[in-house]
């Protein structure tokens, strides 16, 4: 089976997952409820199913602690499968166990485009999807990002009624997540339990707002993520990239409420003697029997104190909150010196010409000799002669005509005046600090106290991850670490949003300690030593 999927598969992504892998999934999600196992009917599925494997050691390792626990249990696989055949081997597989019951339940297709199983619930859950691997095609068989409406990708989150999971359809991993989640029970004492493999990407790619992030926050503030488990390199045997066990219910223990695990299991395993393909390490039962206790026991594990231990599995226990972020956009305003020499008029009566409106550049005329050339550092003030000036002819300087004017005649210029674009009446109760926070300004203008907002520079925009637990949120943020080096900056409100990634190297990255100068300083005389010897002999044996 394995020289086979490494014949079929050409996709990373796609591979056989380990028996080992399988086992330490399946304790991952039965080990938690297995005091609350009762005698039954159970339900496992596998939406990536390949050849069965995941199915059916689920399969015996739930029979095996039901018994142990005195419960008499009967289970039913569900899988569906894409690839002809391997799903053509996971038939056969049951079918040569005389389990032909089974054999009907695995279905063959696209599970994203063409759900085998719309309308059931199932109680556990395992799969390993294909990540790295385009589902471009599904996305279009189900109308196209715009267009797609299935219940399982748009979903009501965070009061939001269309709140999309839907990924970029280069990669289409996360979206065999939410099927999952979609398939949870929610009647029932146990609730579902899923274990899923994904690479690092699902981790952290995607932008505030993307279906990546998208997805991590609706798991995350459902209270759905139980722990990820990092798993060894060179453990799968066609891909030798960093995988994860992602671990998810929807009826958490009390002690795991608001809470995420992360564990660090890459050092825990043992070489194998002769790789088979790719993989070049195994984990053996200690192995999965030590990461499974760090599951259950969730608690942190300090880091190694004396100096040369070792920690086989490390472990840190989170809020929920600490994975979240608000994504804000920072603008800063538009500063323009207004330039009305004879190349400017010109070049704006041909924009007037173009735009129909010829009287605009008449009005400019009529006032440029007055205001002279330039260039003159408020630009509203400017506008204001011209528009006095258009208010004497009956005419209006609309915001059209404005934006004319400001892009043929501004020239951006760091001295200059910001650029208005509005002006209001100050509400009741208001602070004027707060408020500027936000581009507004309370100004004395005219003898009047108003509230003006400026014209933001797309140039000069940029955008900051203020993470949830930030002391004073986003406003403490703002003033400790833009306005010191913007002082005229502002946060566009409407336009702020909530990201989540999960990062295991800021948790767990350990860095090498620095060399100290002493040791530097000899290897570099060292090093001249050499030289000097070297050219020595050079010169020499000419």
């Amino acid at each position: 089976m394995r020289r086979f999927n490494e014949d079929n598969n050409e996709e990373a992504g796609e591979h056989f997952t380990p028996r080992d892998v399988i086992e330490l999934m399946a304790n991952l999600i039965f080990l938690p409820v297995a005091e609350r196992i009762e005698s039954g009917t159970y339900l496992i599925y596998d939406a990536a199913c390949g050849t069965g494997g995941m199915l059916t050691v689920a399969e015996e390792a739930l029979t095996k602690l039901a018994a142990d626990h005195g419960k008499e249990i009967s289970t039913h696989l569900f899988g569906q499968e894409v690839n002809a055949e391997t799903y053509a081997i996971s038939k056969a597989d049951l079918l040569l166990k005389g389990e032909g019951a089974e054999a009907e339940r695995i279905q063959h297709g696209s599970t994203l485009s063409s759900d085998a199983f719309p309308s059931l619930e199932f109680d556990f859950m395992l799969s390993n999807p294909p990540y790295g691997k385009s589902w471009k095609t599904d996305l279009e068989r189900m109308g196209g990002k715009k267009d797609l409406k299935d219940p399982r990708f748009v979903i009501q989150h965070g009061g939001d009624a269309e709140f999309s999971l839907v990924t970029r359809s280069s990669d289409g991993q996360l979206m065999f997540l939410a099927n999952k989640l979609a398939k949870m029970k929610r009647s029932t004492p146990l609730g579902s339990r899923t274990a899923e493999v994904h690479n690092g990407s699902s981790l952290f790619t995607g932008d505030a707002g993307s279906g990546e992030s998208n997805i991590r926050r609706w798991v995350i503030e459902n209270d759905w993520l139980e722990a990820i488990v990092a798993l060894p390199e060179g453990i799968f045997y066609n891909t030798g990239i960093a995988t994860y066990v992602w671990v998810l219910s929807n009826r958490k223990a009390d002690e795991r409420r608001g809470l995420v695990q992360l564990i660090d299991a890459t050092a825990c395993s043992r070489p194998l003697r002769r790789n088979l393909g790719k993989k070049n390490c195994e984990m053996g039962p200690d192995d999965i029997r030590e990461v499974s206790d760090v599951f259950l026991s969730q608690a942190n594990l300090p880091e190694p104190a004396a100096a040369g231990e070792v920690r086989r599995v490390r472990t840190k226990v989170l809020p929920n909150a600490s994975f979240g972020y608000w994504k804000v956009v920072v603008e800063r305003p538009l500063r323009l010196a207004a330039r009305l020499d004879d190349a400017s008029l010109r070049s704006l009566r041909r924009a007037a010409v173009a735009a129909k409106d010829e009287a605009l550049a008449d009005l400019v005329d009529a006032v440029a000799p007055t205001l002279g050339a330039g260039p003159h550092l408020d630009i509203n003030a400017v506008l204001a002669t011209i528009r006095t000036a258009a208010a004497a002819k009956d005419e209006s300087l609309t915001a059209k005509r404005e934006k004319l004017l400001l892009a043929v005649l501004g020239r951006r210029d760091p001295k200059a005046a910001p650029v208005i674009r509005k002006q209001s009446k100050p509400k009741p109760g208001t602070q004027p600090e707060q408020e500027s926070l936000h581009g507004r300004y309370q100004q004395k203008l005219g003898g009047r106290t108003v509230v003006v907002e400026y014209e933001p520079d797309p140039e000069l925009r940029d955008t900051e991850q203020v993470p949830f637990l930030e002391e004073g949120g986003i406003e403490a943020f703002i003033r400790r670490e833009v306005l010191p080096h913007a002082e005229d900056a502002w946060v566009d409100e409407d336009r702020t949003e909530i990201g989540y990634e999960i990062s295991f190297t800021r948790h767990f990255h350990q860095p090498k300690p620095l060399r100290d100068l002493a040791t530097i300083e000899r290897d570099i005389l060292a090093l001249e030593q050499e030289a000097a010897d070297l050219l020595r002999q050079v010169v020499s044996a000419g």
